[in-house]
Order: structure tokens, then sequence, then C-alpha cells
């Protein structure tokens, strides 16, 4: 039965990928809700009977009390079995019932499945944002707001029928019953209800601002907490421990002081509450017991009015407290969804083509790319062209833009001016991941998945079969490491874990992991960014044929910090504040006795030093 219930949506069915998710609530609620519309709906109709069922079930026991006064013991089965039936039906049969089909709808229909589509849809929205947007925020608060959003939205939506709508519904059966018995009883019902309006329109927008203020907060402290354990090496190395815990008290400090204010709103909106329930049982009842007492209505309705404004009293603060908890979820889904409703920073063009190669030639025409500052940290004006199969080292101080051009060739950014070619075609007219797809790179700061060295391996190429990955591991000599190691649940071999970001590994055994999946990948294009720095010369010296055969036939683009290493590539390319400067082989270089040769001459143990030529 459940299983019928747990399939009424599907969280991965298809939807409009290249819409953007709406920046305005109501809509960014409808835009996910569509899915579950049929579902809401039933749960809606439930909730109706069950709030009618309970309003009649009052308006039955004040007529039971008119019956029981007049009635003859004993006859009184026998002449009123009808309504006995009825309301045996409605206590034992309709009640239970709708709200146990209430329940599964809302439970097994829609809990977890829209929790799955929400997260789904998010977490494919921000892995297609740009390197920028991850730059400019922490992963960790970036996750927090991603995570936050679909309960937020689920028990928004859920209070928002099974709770607010019930209730709703209920108020007006009891006016309805109140109206019936006497119009008169609809006064104090309908002060009582204004007040409650007033009290909610007074203190609902603070309890929606303050709930986006606790969920930025919650987002920050956790976005602080996880960008010290994601560095805990270097925290330890550079005895920060007391620093970290004083960042991070600043952000419980921010976090419990909003916290705070917004308890002390609701303690006034309790202290509110209170007077105004005592307002609606002593104004319906006792306006009930003086008609009463004129003759004007029965004691059978003096039971049911007592037994609608205890129900509703006993709702007060609970329907407050739903109101509070609703916006306060309104406030985190708010508060999220300025997150992943920004627009993609970088998009692919309607109908963009998958990028075709044919030799791999990489070319920069007149290009120019300064991150949006307007002058500096980028490249002007650059003219370059990498012919296919040709390897072209990359050499300049820190900031001259060697990072920048292969980011443009990996299309982390379109340039700002300009174009950047792969066998003629420009890559802004591509589809990113099949530009990506078909370039190789390592870096220098490599960081693994938190995952096997099997699956870090593989990422290469996910089709890999077993042997191809130990054939890439041995090309790189990572077969001497792997067999031997062990992580904390002892998986052994290629199935052990590497920790978070690879840290249960060396410098040296990350990079051999990360040169074995460029080795599997096998890509025409091969970027590699000081590739070889974290090894030490043995297992460098013993890996650079295979590096010799990776490299050949490859366009190889090779960012190089220690320039003993870029001597045998066909051409060097100087830059120096984001211009070229310079261009040619390491001999023509340093016979021209210009900026290269300053660097080679001032290189600091094997390294660029960054002060020379300036």
């Amino acid at each position: 039965m459940f299983r019928f219930f747990e399939n009424l949506i599907d969280p991965y069915q298809p939807y409009d990928e290249t819409a953007e998710f709406p920046d305005r609530l109501l809509a960014f609620y409808l835009r996910f809700l569509w899915p579950a519309r049929r579902v809401l709906a039933a749960s809606m109709l439930f909730a109706l009977i069950f709030a009618l069922g309970e309003a009649a079930l009052a308006r039955f026991a004040g007529q039971l009390v008119d019956l029981l006064t007049v009635a003859d013991p004993a006859t009184v089965w026998a002449d009123h079995w009808p309504t006995f039936l009825v309301m045996a039906a409605v206590v034992f049969v309709l009640l239970p019932g709708v709200q146990v089909f209430e329940a599964i709808v809302s439970h097994q229909g829609f809990y977890a499945q829209m929790g799955a589509l929400i997260r789904w849809r998010t977490h494919r929205k921000m892995l297609r944002q740009s390197l920028s947007f991850f730059t400019d925020d922490f992963a960790g608060r970036i996750a927090n707001k991603q995570i936050q959003l679909a309960p937020a939205l689920n028990d928004s939506v859920y209070q928002m029928i099974s709770e607010i709508w019930y209730a709703l519904i209920f108020l007006i059966g009891a006016a309805a019953i109140l109206a019936e018995t006497d119009p008169r009883l609809l006064i104090p019902l309908g002060l009582w209800f204004a007040g409650y309006l007033a009290i909610a329109r007074g203190f609902i927008p603070g309890i929606t601002r303050l709930g986006r203020d606790v969920a930025a907060a919650r987002s920050t402290l956790a976005g602080r907490i996880v960008d010290s354990y994601a560095n805990i090496q270097t925290v330890k190395l550079f005895a920060h421990a007391e620093g970290e815990e004083d960042y991070a008290r600043q952000a419980m400090e921010d976090f419990r002081w909003t916290f705070a204010r917004q308890l002390r709103l609701f303690t006034w909106l309790t202290m509110a509450m209170a007077a105004l329930s005592t307002l609606l049982i002593g104004g319906v009842m006792g306006y009930a017991i003086w008609l009463w007492s004129l003759g004007a209505i029965s004691v059978g309705a003096i039971a049911a009015a007592a037994a609608l404004v205890l129900r509703l009293n006993g709702m007060v603060d609970w329907i407050m407290w739903t109101l509070t908890t609703l916006f306060q979820n309104i406030g985190t889904v708010q508060e999220g969804m300025e997150t992943v409703s920004q627009p993609l920073r970088l998009k692919d063009r309607p109908g963009a083509a998958a990028l075709e190669l044919t030799t791999g030639e990489v070319r920069f025409e007149r290009v120019t790319h300064l991150y949006g500052r307007g002058a500096g940290g980028g490249v002007c004006d650059i003219d370059l062209t990498v012919a296919g199969g040709e390897r072209v080292g990359l050499v300049g101080r820190s900031g001259a833009g060697k990072s920048t051009l292969v980011n443009l060739v990996l299309r982390f950014f379109d340039p700002d001016d300009g174009r950047v070619l792969i066998d003629g075609q420009d890559l802004a007219a591509c589809r990113q991941e099949s530009v990506r797809a078909r370039i190789a790179m390592v870096t220098q700061d490599t960081a693994l998945l938190h995952r096997s060295i099997r699956d870090n391996i593989r990422y290469g190429r996910p089709e890999a079969s077993e042997e191809e990955i130990w054939d890439a591991a041995r090309r790189v000599r990572a077969d001497e490491f792997i067999p031997a190691l062990v992580d904390q649940l002892g998986r052994t071999g290629l199935d052990a874990h590497v920790g978070e970001r690879g840290v249960r590994l060396s410098g040296g055994q990350r990079q051999r992991v990360a040169l074995a999946r460029a080795v599997l990948k096998d890509a025409p294009i091969l970027i590699l960014d000081e590739a070889t720095s974290a090894l030490d010369s043995e297992v460098e010296a013993a890996i650079q044929d295979s590096l010799e055969e990776l490299m050949a036939g490859k366009t190889v683009i090779a960012i190089a910090h220690r320039l003993s290493t870029i001597q045998r590539l066909d051409r060097i390319v100087v830059l120096d504040d984001g211009r070229i400067v310079e261009e040619g082989s390491h001999m023509e270089l340093l016979a021209a006795e210009g900026l290269y040769a300053r660097l080679w001459a001032r290189q600091s143990g094997g390294f660029i030093d960054r002060e020379a030529a300036e």
C-alpha cells in the first residue's frame, strides 16, 4: 500500500532544465510544487473532511445533551438509534479513516519524494554554476542553504495544508454551528478572530524577518565551521586552533543573539495569545449562558458552544506557533532561494554544439579577460596559437595571467573580448561539458574526492575496466603504494578511501593518483600545472618517460613555476602583467636576454623568484 503512494511523485521526472528558478517567493513555491499538485489537492480534501467532521461532532454533542434531557432512558436506544449510529460512524470510521489517509498522502506521497525532487533540482543547478560562484562564498554555506531549503519548503506547505487550512475550515464550521444556534454567538467569536488577526499581523512580519536572519546566521556558522574542518591541516600547521575558535565564536554569538531576539518575540506572542484565549472562553461561554438565561438557547446549545470554544482554545496556541514556524520556514526558503535562484553565471548558448576535435589546435584571438574588475588580474589583448600536437609552456610571475589563459581554454569563463577557439570552433558557442571532456588537466594542488582510489582514477573515464585502471596506475608508478593502503574501515588497495580532498595520502601519492586519472582519460588536449612538483626527484625521474608518452601526439599547455621542467617543450610563452612579452624555445629566450633570461638567472631552487625582473 505504501509503495503506491510513494510512487505518486517521481523526484527525477523531466523538467525544463534551461529555465532559471524564480526569484519571487510565490513563483518559487509554484515552480517546485507543480509536480505535487494532485497529492496536495488530495491532502487538502482530507483536511477539509476532517475539520468539518470535528465541527459536526461538537454539534452532535449539543444535540445529544438536548436529547438526553427529554428522552426516556428505557426507550432512548430504540427511538434514537439513527442519531447514535451517525455519531458512531463519525467517531469510529470517518475521522480515523480520514486522518490515516491524510497522513499517508502527506508522509508517503509528499514528504520524501518532494524532498528528493527539490534537492535533485537545486543540486543539479549548483553543479552547473560557474567556478566564480563557488569562489565567492563558503562551500559549506552554499551546501547548508541548499540542504535547508527542501525541509523548510516541505514543512511550510504541510503546515499550510494540514494545519492552517484545517484550522480555517474548522473555524468556518464552528461559526456556522454557532450561527445556527443563535447568530448573536458570532459576536464574541468575531471579536476574538479580529484580535487574533491583529496579533498575527503585528507579530508575523518580525517573525518572518528574524526567521530569515536566523537561517542566514546558521548558514554563516556552518560555513565557518566547515571551512575550518576542510582545512584542518592548515589550521594545525599554523597552530591557529584558538584563532579558529574565535572565528567560529563570532558566528556562534551572532547566531545566539539573533535567535534570542526571535525568542523574545515568541515570548511576547505567548503573552498576547494567553490574554486572547481568556477572552475567547469567557466571551463565548459567558454570552451563551446569558442567552440561555433569557431562554434564547438550550442547554445543548451551550454544550455545543463549549465544545467548539474549548477546541478552538486548544488550537489557538497551536495555530499561532504553527504560523510562527510557518513563517520561519518561509524565511529559510527565502534565504535559500537567494542562493539557488541566482542565474547561471556561465551559460551554454541555445543550440550550442559539442566540441569536435581534429588536430587539437588552440587559438586565442585578441583575448581580454579582466574578471569584471576593469583592469589587472587577467589577460589583455592576447594573440596566441598552439598548434595541434605542440607542447607549449606558460611562464610568468604570480598574477601574470597563466591561470587565466588555462581557465579560458577550459571555459570556466568566457572572455570579455576576443575569442578562444579549438580547431576553429569558438568555445563560447560550444557546450561546456563537451569542451572539458576533451581536455585533461593535472594541477599542482591536487584535491581528490572522498571516495576510493578506484573511483578517483576512474573519474577520468567512468567506463574503464579494472585492468585499464591498474595500467594507468602502473604508468605513473602509483601501483607502488596502492596495494599497501588501508583506510579506517579496513578497506584496502583500490577500495581504500582517500579522505576529504585526499588528506589520507601524501602529496606525492595524490599527485600520482591525479596523473593516473589523466592517463586514463587520454584526452587530446593536456594541461599541466606544475604536475610533478609534489613528487620527489626519484619518482619524478621514474615517471618522466610515462609523462613523455602521455604527452605524445597531444596538444600540451604546461604552466611552470619551476623552469627546469619545461626546457624540453617545443615553445615557451612568457607572460607579464597579462600580456605576452616573449616566446620561443628555451635556448632562444636565453639568447634574447629578456625577462625569461632574468627569471632563469634569478630563480631560487628551480622556481621563479617573484621579485625577479622587478
